[in-house]
């Protein structure tokens, strides 16, 4: 295999044809770095049609190709059309690189079309860096239980494929640039679909649950007392917030996973974010990192978020928390 012969950065665009998923938006922002650092054109790979509102926003990030999709097989996403549709459309022009969101859909699909390729998927990088020297693309992901960052890398084959959480960039569009439209059709035998939709309800929402968007939050480690989580629902409440956890605390199952934030949790920004007995494992940092302004609170006066915290509280954080409330409620 010949590298050279490999050129473009492909972005998958999920989408329910409506809207947009958030993440491959974040993606475009950040391959569109990638590919300038690289000389390469940014692909949106978009599979149906969306609203003329939805290709705005996404030419807004600075994609120089939309690769459209029309076909039998895609009435609903499903995992034997997409892996298909992939495994063919890089055979034919073979990128250097597909990103696809590490949604429930693009984990499932992506490692499938990888490996008919054959090539290599690196699955929840938290970072993606470009290597001049070798032009590989180097992710780098929290491994051993936090415990180090893996550099990882696909020196071989192409193209690179790649899943990243939902939230792990920041969505900043960079602005229009001159985008053509490649029209591709490319069947796929309904009756080889081996999964049918026989109903859909929808999950009953709870609001309480959405963190990953929220601009205060309180997040509790594994030391807390189930009795004491009122307290901390009042506080996160008082500032506007929402309360998140570790994944331990999910583990006892004091808290439900949608509130665990970290690699295997959700990815947030908040503006605000205070911690109370969380130790500050990478797997958890990862995913609270880009915070605005994180306070921390643990009597362990080495634990290691101190070392990622603008603000430290070293004591009990019961005590703590109650002394905050009581300013907050004058």
């Amino acid at each position: 295999m010949n590298k050279n012969d490999y050129r473009d950065m492909w972005v998958f665009i999920e989408h329910d044809g409506e809207t947009i998923q958030p993440v491959s938006l974040e993606l475009c922002c950040e391959i569109r770095k990638i590919a300038d650092a690289a000389g390469e054109k940014l692909v949106a790979v978009v599979v149906g049609t969306l609203p003329e509102s939805e290709t705005e926003k996404l030419m807004e990030t600075g994609v120089d190709v939309i690769l459209r999709v029309s076909g039998t097989g895609y009435g609903y996403f499903n995992v034997d059309a997409y892996a298909n549709l992939f495994t063919v459309l890089c055979r034919k022009y073979l990128p250097t690189a597909v990103f696809v969101g590490g949604t429930i859909n693009g984990r499932d699909f992506a490692p499938r079309f990888a490996c008919r390729l054959p090539t290599g998927c690196t699955s929840d990088a938290t970072e993606l860096v470009w290597d001049p020297k070798t032009t590989d693309i180097e992710f780098i992901e929290p491994a051993v239980g936090g415990k180090m960052m893996a550099v990882i890398t696909v020196p071989v084959m192409r193209p690179q494929v790649g899943t990243i959480r939902p939230g792990t960039f920041k969505y900043v569009p960079t602005g229009k640039r001159p985008c053509s439209v490649i029209e591709e059709t490319v069947d796929f035998p309904e009756a080889e679909i081996r999964t049918r939709v026989l109903d859909f309800k929808a999950d009953d929402f709870d609001e309480s649950l959405n963190i990953a968007d929220a601009d205060v939050i309180v997040c509790v480690g594994n030391a807390v007392k189930v009795d004491s989580l009122p307290k901390y629902r009042e506080l996160a409440a008082l500032l506007g917030g929402k309360l998140g956890c570790t994944r331990p605390v999910f583990d006892r199952g004091v808290l439900p996973f949608k509130l665990v934030i970290g690699q295997s949790g959700v990815v947030v920004k908040p503006k605000l974010y205070l911690s109370f007995g969380v130790s500050g494992a990478v797997n958890h940092v990862t995913g609270m990192q880009d915070s605005g302004c994180i306070v921390a609170v643990n009597k362990d006066p080495d634990a290691a978020i101190f070392k990622y915290c603008d603000y430290g509280i070293v004591g009990d954080m019961d005590e703590v928390c109650e002394q905050m409330l009581r300013h907050l409620r004058r």
